[in-house]
C-alpha cells in the first residue's frame, strides 16, 4: 500500500469542515427525496426512464469524472505532458458521438436494462453471461480505483488514516445509492459536476499564476522534458522516442478506436445514464451534450499535471517518495488557503463519489438483472429484485473496499484503468461492433470472440510486455497494443467461429443489426420540433468540430 509523504498535510479549519458537511448533507438530502421516486426496479435500476437530457447529460460527464480523470489525468500530465489531450480529443469526443448517433438507437430501442441485455438479445445466453460476469468484475475493480484515489487524497489533505477515509465514503455512496437508486446517483452527479469544476478552476488558475503564466510554464517544462513534452505529436513517429512510449498508428488505433470506443460505447456505468433518458431523442442527445464540457475538462487536469511537474521536479522518479497520483494534493497545499480548500477537497471527494457511484450503481444493475434474475432465481416478483439489487448494491461497496487496495500497486492510476479497459472493454466493444454492422455473425460467435479478445490482450500485457519478450517503453503504450491485439484477436476469432455456425434467424435481429429497425424506435409525439438542441447530428458535428479546433495549436 503507497501512503503518502508526510509533508502532504494542509491546516484545514472549521471552515473547510463546515463547507464537507453541508455537502454531506445535501447528497444524503437528495438520496432520501429521490426514494418517493422509486417504487419499481425499473425506477432503481433506470429512473424509470424518466430523466430530461440536460440531467443525464451532466450526469454522463459527470460519471467519468472521477479518479480517472482528477487524479489519474493530472498524473499522466505530469509524466507523459501535453500528450495527456488524446485521451480526451481522440480517446473521448468521436466515440462519444458515435455512441450518441448510432449505437444509442440499438439500446434504447431495444429497450434493455443493459449492456450485456444486448448482448443476449443479439447472440445467446453464453455471450451475455460471460459478458456480465466479465462486466461485474470490473465495475468492482474500477470502483475500487475512486475509493484508492479517495483516500490517498483524503489522507494527504485532513490526516484521516486511509481506512477511515475509505469507511466514510463507502457509507455515503451506499446511502445514496441504496436510498434512492440510479435517479439519486445521477441528480448527486449533477451536483458533483459543479462542485468538481469550482475545485478545480481555481486550482488551475493558481498553479499557472504561481509558475508565471502560460509562457513560464512552457519554458520551464521545455528546459526540464525537453520540447516533445509540450508538444501532443511530438516524437510519435514509428522509431522515434517520446515520453509517452507510443508512436502515432498505436496512439490512433489503441486509444482513439480501440480503447475510447470501447469504453464509452460499452461502459454500462456511462451507458447507463443514457438509457435512463425519457425518450430516444434525450437518450441520444445524452452523450452529446456531455461532449461540450469533455472537450474543455482537459485543460482543468493537464495544466494542474504540468505545473506540478514544475513545483515538484522529483515527482514519479526512483529517489522521491511521491508518485504522479500526489500531483494533485500538492498542488492543493501549495496553492489554496482556507476556504478554497475546503471547497477543493468536497470538489475531488464528489469527484470519487461520482465515480464510484457510477461503477456501483452499474455494478447492482447487471449482477441483478444480468445475473441473479436470469440464471439463479428467474421469474420472482418485481419486489423481491428491488429488495436484492439494494442488497447487492452493499454487497459491491465492501467489495469494492477490498479492490482499493490492488489499485495502491499503480503510482500512475491512469495506467491501471486502462490495462483493466484493455481486457474488459474492449472485447465487448469488438463483440458489439461486429453483432451490430454483420447480420451474418452467429449466436456462438459472440462468446468466443469475448473469450479470445480477453485472453489475448491479457496474454501481450503480463506475458509479451511484462516479461520483455517485445520492447515496449511504457506501460501506456503496453496498453495500447494490448487493446490491439484485443481487438484483432476478438475479430478474427469471431469471423472463424461464424464460417462454421449457424447465424440467429434473420427475424430476430430486428433492431440489433444497422440497417434494421424495430417498433422501439418509434418517437413519441412532440419530439421532432426543429429547436438545435433537439438535433442529435448537429450537437455531435458540432462536438468535433470544436475539439478539431482545440487541438490545432497542440498539433505541431
Amino acid at each position: 500500500m503507497h501512503y503518502l509523504a508526510e509533508g502532504l498535510r494542509l491546516p484545514t479549519n472549521g471552515l473547510d469542515y463546515t463547507i464537507l458537511a453541508i455537502y454531506f448533507a445535501v447528497v444524503l438530502g437528495i438520496g432520501f427525496a429521490a426514494r418517493a421516486s422509486v417504487k419499481t426496479s425499473l425506477d432503481f435500476f433506470l429512473s424509470g426512464r424518466s430523466l430530461p437530457a440536460w440531467v443525464t447529460g451532466l450526469a454522463f460527464v459527470a460519471a467519468n469524472l472521477g479518479a480517472t480523470e482528477i487524479l489519474g489525468m493530472a498524473a499522466t500530465g505530469a509524466q507523459y505532458g501535453v500528450a495527456v489531450v488524446h485521451w480526451y480529443w481522440i480517446g473521448a469526443i468521436p466515440a462519444m458521438v458515435f455512441l450518441g448517433l448510432v449505437m444509442m438507437p440499438f439500446y434504447y430501442g431495444s429497450k434493455v436494462r443493459s449492456v450485456p441485455e444486448f448482448l443476449l438479445q443479439r447472440f445467446d445466453k453464453s455471450a451475455h453471461l460471460l459478458s456480465s460476469v466479465l462486466f461485474a468484475f470490473a465495475a468492482i475493480l474500477i470502483a475500487g480505483v475512486n475509493l484508492y484515489a479517495l483516500s490517498i487524497v483524503v489522507e494527504a489533505l485532513l490526516g484521516w488514516p486511509q481506512w477511515v477515509s475509505i469507511v466514510v465514503a463507502g457509507f455515503f455512496v451506499l446511502a445514496y445509492i441504496t436510498v434512492g437508486g440510479l435517479s439519486s446517483a445521477v441528480y448527486n452527479e449533477v451536483l458533483q459536476f459543479f462542485v468538481i469544476l469550482a475545485a478545480l478552476i481555481p486550482l488551475t488558475i493558481l498553479g499557472l499564476k504561481r509558475v508565471g503564466g502560460w509562457d513560464g510554464l512552457t519554458g520551464s517544462l521545455e528546459q526540464s522534458h525537453g520540447g516533445d513534452f509540450l508538444t501532443a505529436w511530438g516524437g510519435t513517429g514509428i522509431g522515434d522516442a517520446n515520453p509517452l512510449g507510443a508512436n502515432w498508428l498505436t496512439i490512433i488505433l489503441g486509444l482513439g478506436f480501440v480503447l475510447s470506443f470501447g469504453y464509452w460505447t460499452t461502459n454500462f456505468a456511462e451507458v447507463q445514464r443514457a438509457l435512463s433518458a425519457k425518450n430516444l431523442s434525450a437518450a441520444r442527445r445524452t452523450p452529446l451534450i456531455a461532449a461540450f464540457p469533455k472537450i474543455f475538462i482537459v485543460f482543468l487536469v493537464m495544466i494542474p499535471g504540468l505545473v506540478a511537474a514544475v513545483l515538484v521536479p522529483k515527482i514519479g522518479t526512483a529517489g522521491s517518495d511521491l508518485t504522479y497520483n500526489d500531483a494533485i494534493p500538492l498542488l492543493m497545499q501549495e496553492l489554496l488557503p482556507n476556504g478554497v480548500l475546503g471547497i477543493a477537497v468536497t470538489g475531488l471527494l464528489a469527484a470519487f463519489m461520482a465515480g464510484m457511484a457510477a461503477n456501483v450503481s452499474s455494478f447492482n444493475t447487471v449482477f441483478t438483472s444480468d445475473i441473479w434474475a436470469k440464471y439463479v432465481r428467474p421469474g420472482r416478483d418485481d419486489a423481491y429484485y428491488l429488495r436484492f439489487g439494494r442488497l447487492i448494491t452493499a454487497i459491491g461497496v465492501l467489495a469494492s473496499i477490498g479492490t482499493a487496495f490492488i489499485a495502491s500497486s499503480f503510482s500512475n492510476i491512469m495506467s491501471y484503468l486502462q490495462t483493466l479497459f484493455s481486457f474488459f472493454n474492449v472485447p465487448m466493444f469488438v463483440v458489439f461492433i461486429i453483432g451490430m454492422f454483420w447480420k451474418r455473425a452467429s449466436m456462438k460467435s459472440g462468446v468466443w470472440g469475448l473469450v479470445a479478445g480477453t485472453g489475448a490482450a491479457m496474454i501481450n500485457y503480463f506475458w509479451i510486455y511484462k516479461q520483455g519478450i517485445v520492447d515496449i517503453p511504457t506501460d501506456q503504450g503496453a496498453n495500447f497494443v494490448s487493446a490491439i491485439v484485443g481487438f484483432v484477436a476478438g475479430a478474427v476469432v469471431m469471423v472463424v467461429v461464424t464460417l462454421f455456425t449457424a447465424p440467429k434467424p434473420e427475424a430476430e435481429l430486428a433492431g440489433l443489426v444497422y440497417g434494421t429497425r424495430s417498433p422501439g424506435l418509434e418517437e413519441p409525439p412532440g419530439e421532432g420540433d426543429d429547436a438545435w438542441y433537439r438535433k442529435p447530428a448537429l450537437l455531435g458535428w458540432g462536438a468535433i468540430v470544436i475539439a478539431a479546433l482545440c487541438y490545432v495549436p497542440y498539433s505541431f
